[in-house]
């Protein structure tokens, strides 16, 4: 890792940032604790990286939500797939959310 990216890193393991914005590069190998929501800006190419970059959230017995940006309909086949190998059913978002439930 270079200096930088090192730097941050150590910020938001250290909870001195609290924002982590992720690619697939970032979605495997990183246990980092109060991770509570995970954003997939671009749905990921198929389930297993889906799998490991929202299994980010809801780590070290705390509660996560993943939210994931449905846009194309190769992301809906993606997620779908998801849906079928892990038989979880992903709804849509709801118009509210408790965040507090998310920030422990």
């Amino acid at each position: 890792m270079c200096h930088a990216r090192l730097a941050k890193y150590q910020a938001f393991k250290g909870f001195s940032k609290r924002i982590l914005v992720a690619t697939d590069l970032f979605g495997r190998g990183m246990d980092i604790e109060r991770v509570n929501i995970v954003f997939n800006y671009d749905m990921p190419e198929d389930s297993d990286t889906y799998l490991h970059r929202v299994a980010r959230a809801g780590r070290f017995g705390t509660k996560g939500l993943a939210i994931t940006f449905v846009s194309e309909k190769t992301d809906a086949q993606v997620l779908n797939s998801v849906q079928d190998r892990f038989e979880v059913n992903i709804t849509e978002l709801p118009d509210e959310i408790d965040v507090n439930s998310y920030s422990k």
